[in-house]
C-alpha cells in the first residue's frame, strides 16, 4: 500500500541468485542506475529509477540474491536486513520478486516466505522459454490465484511483458487498502506462545515477522532495551530457532510440492536431455574442459593484441602528431612546455589503452553473459581445494582480473572464513585491467610482432603467459598460507549453473563503453594529476644545482659560438646533454637516483624507479610516468615506445632489453602496487594486519622473481 506524503516510491527487486533478477533490473531502469554501498557494509547497493503510470518516478533497489529468508552469507544479510526494515530506513512499499518458471520449486519456497511477510509482492516470472523447452507447463494465472499475488510471465532480455508488469505494479501501488491474504502455512502454530508474547511486545507485527525478530533479534537494529526484552521472550518460551526453521521449511515444501501437482506439468525425468546438459558434458569434461578453458584464454588474450593493434596505432600517432604541431605553433614558455609534456603525455598514456580495456571487458561480459563463467568455478574446484580454497573463490580471483577491489569485496559470498582470508590474499595476484597498458608498452619493446603458424601471435602468448603465472603464484601462495592461517572450518560447494543463453550484444556494448568511460574518467585523473606532478618534478629542482647546471652550459654554447662556426648539429648535441643533465639532476632525478642502487640489481634505472614509486597510485600510472619523463628529456615528436626503444644508460647500452623488459612484467605480475586494494582489504578484514602481510609478501616475491629473471635472461 502505498504511504501518503512520499515523493519516491521505492520497491526492492529481490529473488534467487541466477533467476533473470539483474537482467529484468537493467530493463527496467535501463542507464539510469547507481552503484554504491549499503550502510554499514562494503557489499554493491545498485539502484535505479523508472516510470510508473500515475505514481512518477520509482527507486528500485537491486537487492544481492538469496534463496530464503534463513540468511547465511554477508550479501544475504544485506538482502534479508532490507526486507526486515527494522528501522524503517528503505520505507519499502513493493517487493518485486524475479522467480525461475525452470526451477519454480526452489523459487517458490522464498515466494511462500515473503507472502507471509504481508508486505505488497509481484511476481515477475522469467525463463519461461527455458522452461519450455524442458516440457514445463505452468498455469499462470491459477498459480496467482493460490498464492494470492499478481504473477506476470516475461522475458527481460527482449522486454516482452514489461509492459504488462508495470501496469500490475501500478494497480497494485494503487490500492488504497489492500486485502490481508492468508497465511501460506499456519506459523503461528510453529511456536505460539513466543509469538503471542513478542505481539504483546510489539503490537502490530504478525506472526511470521514475530519469528524471525525472535530467531535473529541480535543481528537486526533494535535498541538494547528491546534486545533484552526479545531475549526474555525467548528464554521464557524455551524458543528454538533451528528447531522453528526446519518445521517451518518442512511445511512449506509440503504445500509447494501439492501447488507443483496441481499447476505446473513436468516432462519425465526420462525425457532426453536439453542443449545445456549435453554442452556441459562436454565443457565440464575431466579432460577436454581444461582443455577448453585454456583455448578460450589463449583467444581471449590474442584478441586483445590483435583487434586492438589497429586503433592503438592510431591513437598514438594522432598524439605524436598533435604534441609535435602544439610544439611547434606554441611560444617557448613553461605552461606551453606544460601543455605539451606533461597534459598531452599524460593524456596520450590513457587514451592509447581504451580500446584493450574495451575489448578486454567486452570478452569477459560475452564470457559471463553465455554463461559459461560459471562453469570455470565448477571445473576449478577440485584444484581449488588443494591449495586451502574451493570454487566459489574462483568469481572473486575472475573478477580480479579486471579490478581486485570488486573481487576482494566479493568474497562475502564465501561463508568459510578461512577460504575468504586466503581468497582475499591471493585475489591481487590477478593481473587486472590497469596492468594491462604496462604488458603491453613493454612486451611491445621487446617481443618481435611475429606470428606462427600465420594466426598466433606472438605478444599475445607472452601476454597470455603473464596471466598464467599470477594465477599459478595465487595458488602457490594459497597453499602456503593454508598451512599458516590456523583457522578450522569445514565448507561445501554448492554451484547452481545456469543455462547457455546467446550473449546480449546491446549489454557488451554498454558495459564496453562504461568501462572506458571508468577507466578515463576514473584512472584517468589519477593519471592526469600524477603526469603533472612528475612534469613539475622533472623540470624543477634545486635552485643551486640548476642555476650551476644552466651556467655551465651557457657558457659552454657560449664557447663553441665563439669558434666562429655555425655547428648546428654541435649546438643541438649541447641542447640534449642539458636536457638530460636537467632532468637528472631534478627533484624527480634525485629521488629516483636515491633508490637506483636499490633496483639496479633487477635492471632498472632510475627513471624506471620513479615509475614504480608513482604506480603506487595506480598501476596504469607507470605509463604515463614514462611519457612524461621521456618528453621532458627529449621534447620532439616521437612516440613513447620510439623514445623508450632509443632510451640508453651512461655507458651507451640500451635500457630496455629483452632481460630489463622481462624483469620489470614480472615485477608488476606479483608486485601490491595499488593503495584502493590495500584499503578495501583493511576494510574487509577489520585490520591493517593484513594488508601489511600482503603488502611486504607480494613485494618481496616480485623482487625475488624480477632479480632470477634479469638474471637468466641477462
Amino acid at each position: 500500500m502505498l504511504r501518503t506524503g512520499k515523493k519516491t516510491i521505492q520497491i526492492a527487486l529481490t529473488g534467487n541468485p541466477n533467476s533473470g533478477k539483474t537482467s529484468l533490473f537493467n530493463a527496467l531502469t535501463g542507464l539510469n542506475q547507481k552503484v554504491g554501498n549499503f550502510p554499514g557494509v562494503t557489499v554493491d547497493k545498485k539502484t535505479g529509477t523508472t516510470q510508473f503510470s500515475g505514481h512518477g518516478q520509482a527507486k528500485i533497489i537491486d537487492l544481492p540474491g538469496t534463496y530464503s529468508l534463513y540468511p547465511r552469507r554477508e550479501d544475504e544479510w544485506v538482502a534479508y536486513k532490507v526486507m526486515m526494515d527494522v528501522e524503517k530506513i528503505q520505507d519499502l512499499d513493493l517487493l518485486l520478486l524475479v522467480m525461475d518458471a525452470s526451477n519454480l520449486k526452489r523459487n517458490l519456497l522464498f515466494c511462500s516466505q515473503l507472502v507471509d511477510l504481508k508486505c505488497p509482492v509481484v511476481v515477475a516470472l522469467t525463463m519461461n522459454d527455458l522452461a519450455q523447452k524442458k516440457g514445463i507447463r505452468i498455469d499462470v494465472d491459477e498459480l496467482s490465484r493460490e498464492l494470492n499475488i499478481p504473477v506476470v510471465p516475461v522475458n527481460p532480455r527482449t522486454n516482452k511483458g514489461l509492459g504488462e508488469l508495470k501496469k500490475v505494479i501500478s494497480h497494485v501501488l494503487s490500492q488504497t487498502i489492500t486485502a490481508t491474504a492468508p497465511d501460506f502455512i499456519d506459523n503461528k502454530a510453529l511456536a505460539p506462545g513466543a509469538i503471542e508474547d513478542l505481539q504483546k511486545l510489539m503490537p502490530g507485527v504478525n506472526d511470521y515477522l514475530a519469528i524471525h525478530y525472535l530467531a535473529n533479534y541480535k543481528n537486526l537494529p533494535f535498541s538494547a532495551a528491546v534486545k533484552s526484552q526479545v531475549a526474555a521472550v525467548e528464554a521464557r518460551n524455551n524458543f528454538s530457532p533451528n528447531k522453528v526453521q526446519a518445521n517451518e521449511i518442512l511445511q512449506r515444501y509440503t504445500r509447494i510440492n501439492k501447488i507443483m501437482q496441481q499447476f505446473v506439468v513436468e516432462p519425465d525425468p526420462l525425457q532426453k536431455k536439453i542443449f545445456t546438459d549435453k554442452l556441459d558434458n562436454l565443457l565440464l569434461h575431466r579432460v577436454w574442459g581444461y582443455v577448453i578453458l585454456l583455448a578460450v584464454l589463449f583467444i581471449l588474450f590474442q584478441s586483445i593484441f590483435w583487434l586492438a593493434s589497429y586503433p592503438m596505432d592510431a591513437i598514438d600517432w594522432g598524439f605524436s602528431e598533435l604534441t609535435g604541431w602544439a610544439s611547434s605553433v606554441l611560444p617557448d614558455t613553461w605552461w606551453s612546455d606544460l601543455l605539451c609534456n606533461g597534459l598531452l603525455a599524460g593524456l596520450g598514456g590513457i587514451i592509447i589503452f581504451v580500446p584493450q580495456i574495451m575489448i578486454l571487458f567486452g570478452l569477459i561480459t560475452l564470457l559471463e553473459d553465455s554463461g559459461y563463467m560459471a562453469r570455470i568455478s565448477f571445473l576449478m574446484d577440485k584444484l581449488m581445494r588443494k591449495v586451502g580454497l574451493n570454487g566459489k573463490s574462483v568469481m572473486p580471483m575472475i573478477s580480479g582480473f579486471a579490478c581486485a577491489i570488486p573481487g576482494i569485496m566479493s568474497t562475502r559470498n564465501i561463508e568459510n572464513k578461512k577460504e575468504r582470508l586466503l581468497t582475499i590474499m591471493i585475489t591481487p595476484l590477478m593481473s587486472c585491467s590497469a596492468r594491462l597498458p604496462v604488458y603491453t608498452i613493454l612486451i611491445g619493446l621487446v617481443v618481435p610482432d611475429t606470428y606462427y603458424l600465420g594466426i598466433f601471435s606472438a605478444r599475445g602468448l607472452i601476454m597470455m603467459f603473464m596471466y598464467l603465472l599470477g594465477v599459478v603464484m595465487a595458488l602457490i601462495v594459497s597453499l602456503v598460507l593454508k598451512w599458516i592461517i590456523k583457522i578450522k572450518e569445514k565448507s561445501f560447494f554448492i554451484l547452481e549453473l545456469p543455462v547457455y543463453r546467446a550473449p546480449r550484444w546491446k549489454n557488451v556494448g554498454v558495459t564496453m563503453v562504461e568501462k572506458a568511460k571508468i577507466f578515463v574518467l576514473e584512472a584517468g585523473k589519477v593519471i592526469i594529476v600524477i603526469s603533472l606532478l612528475i612534469w613539475f618534478l622533472s623540470s624543477y629542482g634545486p635552485s643551486k644545482r640548476m642555476h650551476a647546471l644552466d651556467q655551465k652550459y651557457e657558457t659552454a654554447k657560449t664557447s663553441l659560438m665563439a669558434t666562429g662556426t655555425d655547428n648546428a648539429a654541435a649546438m643541438a648535441a649541447l641542447d640534449r646533454e642539458h636536457g638530460t643533465e636537467k632532468l637528472e639532476n631534478s627533484y624527480a632525478g634525485i629521488l629516483g637516483k636515491s633508490i637506483e642502487p636499490v633496483i639496479r640489481p633487477l635492471g632498472y634505472d632510475w627513471k624506471i624507479g620513479i615509475a614504480l614509486i608513482t604506480s603506487f597510485a595506480a598501476r596504469e600510472v607507470f605509463v604515463g610516468t614514462m611519457a612524461t619523463l621521456y618528453s621532458v628529456d627529449e621534447n620532439n615528436t616521437a612516440t613513447l615506445q620510439q623514445k623508450m626503444e632509443n632510451a640508453k644508460r651512461p655507458d651507451g647500452s640500451k635500457v630496455y632489453t629483452l632481460a630489463t623488459a622481462m624483469s620489470l612484467i614480472i615485477f608488476y605480475v606479483l608486485a601490491m602496487q595499488c593503495m584502493s586494494t590495500l584499503a578495501v582489504v583493511k576494510r574487509e578484514t577489520k585490520s591493517w594486519k593484513w594488508p601489511a602481510i600482503q603488502l611486504v609478501y607480494m613485494t618481496a616475491l616480485a623482487y625475488v622473481c624480477s632479480l632470477v629473471t634479469y638474471a637468466l635472461l641477462n
